[in-house]
């Protein structure tokens, strides 16, 4: 089978399993699954998932068996040897401090299994509370999505291997000796409500303050997982506790619960923040500016020469009319220059083409910026220049001129440049950072997986040595059945030698030589005085047709008489024959024949032979 051909049948199975018992094992980890399934399959000798499903549609018997296998109830009392009594000595006083004194602490005990998880919070809570407020105070929901498993602990009936880890103070404190082994005691029992939920698909339990799920998130793939948390989230109170099993974490949800205790796997839920929307106004606004204050003479002059901005101003026809010192040093300007047409001006083409924008300034009357024009007046002087040209109106709006300004950014561009690289740069090594922290939670988030996989193989482990141990202790019990039948089957060999001995020798006091054949006169006895008669070995003659015998036996006169007394039912028959024992003498016989009587009664089984000398 192809590969794609197995996955195409395994979510053929998948989905057979959800539509007709609404149980969704696609949320489960696939190696894990793909093991368990194939451990069911090789049970039955199927080595094909459509075979597989066929068969659960035939022997609806077989879901119960495949869901017990893929639904791994590992579990013990105080599992995994961690300090528990942390949780009744640290977390409930907490839990404590926040509520009234008479408020109920209601935890939730999810994949409870059989039991002997919820029942240990049971006792470490009532240790911590006392008897008295604990069976006031305190409700446990108990939920699992195996039936067979909450059945067992509904009952909390529990064997002595079960409660080898409960201490004895407790065991003799919470639990009643019976006649099946240890139960929990009746009235702390009614504080523990034991129910079916399904993580994935049924509403969470609400205002949950202590959630213990231990070793149940590592078998659900990552999207699952986060569901599930999600729904821890909204089960827990703003400051509730999540208790996980010790290969689980919540590295990628840290959004949601704080580690409150690393060692122990506990958390603590992080309370939702409420954002409040704000909205920004921003309002623009434009500025005009009078021109028209009279000015003393010589004053404009004196300014614009002395102004740091590097000015050009032309008239109406085209006309240098004015340039400052600042443009002079620039482009090397001599006052000479002013009264030329512009065009006739190296500026007026260099750095950019400038008549062109004076032309769509005026035509447009308002500003344009030309940006970064460079500018080199050397091959080692290279200026970045920004351009302004602005149009100059009278207060009748009659066109008077236009200004060019210089503006030398090369400073602010080569910053801009740097700014830039460093951005650049900057985000270029965010990316690298943020790649490299991507790929160290891929490896977490695999090495986790290989933990929690680790620990279910773990699990599988224990599960099946269980098994094993179980199945040595029957091949002990069969063997030691064994060895009592043998010995019984030796009893019954030594007595039946003994009495074929007696036998033996009783036939030898009357004379008798004694042959026993079946209906196929095939020999089934052959006794030492046959042997002594014929010198045929018992060994040699047995199974052996009379007529295949090398002997001197006279079958031909014998045939007559053994058909009759087996067919006909007759008595017994007496016959004096002539024969040749192993010396080689002839010696005359009696030969009595008589039948043997079959098991049913109705047909002889055979016949037998009895042979002495005849007197003389």
């Amino acid at each position: 089978m192809t590969a794609e051909k197995d996955d195409e049948g395994l979510e053929a199975l998948l989905d057979y399993l959800k539509s007709s018992r609404n149980f969704d094992f696609r949320a489960y980890k696939r190696p894990t699954l793909l093991r368990r399934i194939d451990r069911r399959m090789r049970v039955v000798g199927v080595s094909d998932f459509r075979e597989y499903q066929a068969r659960l549609e035939s022997e609806p018997g077989e879901f119960i068996e495949l869901f017990n296998t893929v639904l791994i109830n590992v579990t013990n009392f105080f599992r995994d040897e961690i300090p528990w009594d942390f949780l009744g000595s640290d977390i409930l006083p907490r839990i404590l401090a926040e509520k009234h004194p008479h408020d109920s602490i209601r935890v939730w005990s999810a994949g409870c299994a059989t039991g002997q998880e919820a029942y240990t919070i049971a006792m470490v809570l009532a240790e911590s509370l006392g008897l008295d407020e604990f069976r006031s105070r305190v409700k446990i929901y108990a939920t699992d999505i195996d039936d067979d498993a909450l059945s067992a602990a509904r009952r909390a009936v529990y064997s002595e291997k079960d409660i080898g880890r409960v201490p004895e103070q407790m065991l003799a404190k919470y639990f009643e000796k019976t006649e099946d082994g240890y139960a929990f005691r009746k009235d702390l029992r009614r504080c523990v409500i034991f129910g079916r939920h399904d993580l994935l698909q049924d509403a969470p339990i609400s205002k949950i303050d202590m959630l213990v799920c231990r070793n149940t998130l590592m078998y659900f793939n990552a999207a699952a997982q986060a569901r599930i948390l999600a729904r821890f989230h909204f089960a827990l109170t703003d400051n509730g506790f999540l208790f996980l099993g010790r290969a689980e974490t919540l590295l990628a949800h840290t959004n949601t619960f704080a580690p409150f205790d690393i060692k122990r796997h506990v958390f603590r839920k992080i309370p939702p923040v409420r954002f409040q929307h704000r909205l920004t106004l921003v309002g623009d606004g434009d500025g005009t500016a009078d021109s028209g204050m009279p000015v003393p003479d010589g004053t404009w002059e004196a300014a614009f020469d002395a102004s740091g901005v590097p000015q050009i101003v032309i008239d109406r026809k085209d006309i240098v009319a004015f340039i400052n010192a600042g443009a002079r040093d620039l482009f090397q300007l001599q006052p000479t220059d002013v009264g030329r047409p512009f065009h006739e001006l190296e500026v007026s083409y260099r750095p950019v083409e400038l008549r062109s924008v004076i032309a769509k300034a005026n035509a447009e009357r308002r500003q344009i910026t030309v940006s970064s024009a460079e500018w080199s007046r050397s091959p080692s002087d290279i200026r970045c220049l920004d351009i302004f040209v602005t149009p100059l109106a009278s207060g009748g709006a009659a066109r008077l001129g236009t200004t060019i300004s210089f503006l030398d950014v090369t400073e602010r561009q080569r910053l801009q440049q740097r700014l830039e690289t460093s951005s650049q740069e900057l985000d270029s090594a965010y990316h690298q950072l943020q790649s490299t922290n991507e790929e160290l939670e891929t490896t977490n988030e695999e090495l986790q997986s290989t933990v929690e996989e680790l620990e279910t193989t773990n699990e599988e482990l224990q599960s099946t040595n269980e098994e094993l141990e179980t199945m040595n202790e029957e091949l002990h019990s069969t063997n030691e059945e064994l060895s009592s039948v043998n010995d019984m089957a030796r009893q019954y060999t030594v007595e039946l030698d003994t009495a074929n001995a007696f036998l033996e020798s009783i036939f030898t006091g009357l004379g008798h030589r004694i042959i026993v054949v079946d209906r196929d006169l095939k020999v089934t006895l052959w006794n030492s005085g046959a042997e002594d008669l014929w010198g045929v070995r018992a060994e040699e003659a047995m199974n052996v047709p009379l007529s295949e015998l090398d002997s001197e036996i006279p079958v031909a006169e014998m045939t007559e008489a053994l058909t009759k007394v087996m067919n006909d039912g007759a008595q017994p028959l007496n016959l004096r024959l002539p024969v040749t024992n192993r010396r080689g003498r002839k010696v005359n016989i009696v030969l009595t024949i008589a039948a043997l009587p079959g098991d049913d009664g109705a047909q002889p089984a055979g016949a037998i032979l009895m042979m002495k000398d005849a007197p003389r």
